[in-house]
């Protein structure tokens, strides 16, 4: 790390309830992540680019010609509004955008950079480079003055940021020795200089471990998110012979020990498809402009979600979106999703919730 940082040139990753210019996702191609149920998955994308284009716009990843096709074909249908809608002829591995799009980084000069990290497939899966390349696709087309490459594994939805200096993340996903390990010999110190060189992050608060079922092995936004520079939800169980009983109850006591506003969410009942617990949690939100997409599950315990997030930013619809399909692929409405910031000043930001 010898050369000029991001945060050295004043460039830090805002918090995601910040304006947006944009939403980028991938369009599903990669059948074998929803085994049997891939049928529903594309509609499902359309219904939630239909709300996305309402409020920013959407940019949108396909593998080739044939894929955009089809991709305006479900649109059409979902009546999404397609002026807000860009297509990038890019071949991808999978559809989770979080962890290999770019996590762009702004100064107070209303620049805008991307900070390129490096793509693994979680430590777990072979087939990886074509997501691996996409942030710097997104640089040279996008024509970005900077392009800053740190040269680790990282992943979007290993962290989460309040864009004051504050930085969640867990010790499964990023300190694990023998489990899925992205960067092995870098321990918590090194990871913290990174999130300070790149991300402009001041203290990370590290949490312990994630939830059942999560195959990234600890991914923080299934488990804990800011939702202001000063509050955090975190997902809690009630249930005592519950799997997710003890863990969370260990991070909601090391959450509460930071000064932090702590608010709980509750988990649904678990989901299970063909014997394999998926990852179903409430946390995994996405916050755009002036919304909050909201993952449910034809739970009692959606009601209860939904009514907590309307509380917490009471400026934004907060909008449920079943995903009781789409987290067969082991990821709902924020693992599919990357926030490109709006470039404005840092005076004009928007901190409302």
């Amino acid at each position: 790390m010898g050369e000029v940082t991001a945060t050295q040139l004043g460039f830090r990753m805002p918090a995601e309830w910040e304006p947006h210019e944009a939403t980028w996702l991938a369009w599903p191609h990669e059948r074998s992540d929803w085994p049997a149920k891939f049928a529903p998955i594309p509609w499902v994308y359309g219904d939630i680019v239909r709300k996305l284009a309402r409020v920013e716009r959407v940019r949108i990843l396909v593998e080739d010609a044939a894929l955009e096709k089809s991709a305006r074909r479900v649109l059409a249908k979902c009546t999404a509004d397609m002026s807000a809608v860009e297509f990038f002829r890019w071949p991808t591995n999978r559809s989770w955008t979080r962890d290999y799009c770019p996590i762009f980084v702004r100064n107070d000069m209303c620049e805008i950079a991307i900070t390129n990290w490096l793509f693994n497939g979680w430590a777990k899966y072979d087939n990886w480079r074509d997501d691996n390349r996409i942030p710097g696709r997104v640089a040279r087309r996008l024509k970005v003055t900077r392009e800053f490459e740190p040269g680790i594994v990282l992943e979007g939805g290993s962290i989460d940021v309040n864009g004051a200096g504050l930085l969640l993340t867990t010790e499964e996903c990023l300190l694990s020795e023998s489990v899925q390990v992205r960067n092995p010999g870098l321990g918590r110190a090194d990871l913290e200089r990174y999130f300070a060189d790149y991300l402009g992050v001041g203290q990370t608060i590290w949490l312990k471990q994630g939830i059942a079922g999560d195959d990234t092995h600890g991914h923080i936004d299934d488990l804990a998110r800011f939702v202001d520079e000063k509050t955090v939800v975190i997902a809690t169980e009630d249930d005592l012979s519950e799997t997710n009983y003890e863990p969370l109850r260990e991070n909601l006591k090391l959450l509460r020990r930071t000064g932090l506003r702590v608010v709980t969410l509750p988990m649904p009942a678990p989901v299970y498809f063909d014997g394999q617990r998926l990852p179903a949690s409430y946390a995994n939100f996405y916050i755009a402009n002036g919304m909050v997409l909201t993952p449910t599950f034809n739970d009692p315990n959606d009601r209860v979600a939904l009514n907590t997030l309307a509380r917490l930013f009471p400026s934004r619809e907060v909008v449920g979106i079943y995903c009781g399909d789409l987290v067969l692929g082991l990821g709902t409405l924020h693992c599919m999703t990357m926030q490109q910031p709006a470039a404005v000043l840092a005076a004009a930001k928007s901190t409302a919730r």
